[in-house]
């Protein structure tokens, strides 16, 4: 390396060092981050409960019983050689 990206780099990381010394003093800074960690692990925990009506986990088991159902159809459309639909007698 040249002296000028040896300059470079370590004037980079002296701001770098200079910020986090600055947040890290910010007595507020360490208050919101275990603040944010306690609602994430809350958040993580509603999101798994099940709710009546339109919610996200209703939408994500909706989506696997579809996701289910399709390949079960393609697995029938492969074993019969034949339509979904004609399998079925609807056709």
């Amino acid at each position: 390396m040249n002296s000028k990206e040896e300059n470079t780099n370590s004037k980079v990381s002296n701001l770098e060092n200079e910020s986090n010394k600055q947040i890290q003093n910010d007595s507020n800074y360490n208050n919101e981050q275990t603040s944010d960690i306690e609602l994430n692990e809350k958040s993580i925990d509603l999101e798994n409960e099940y709710k009546f009506g339109w919610s996200r986990y209703s939408e994500i088991t909706n989506g696997r019983f579809a996701m289910i159902g399709l390949l079960a159809i393609i697995i029938i459309e492969l074993f019969s050689q034949q339509s979904f639909l004609k399998w079925a007698g609807i056709l």
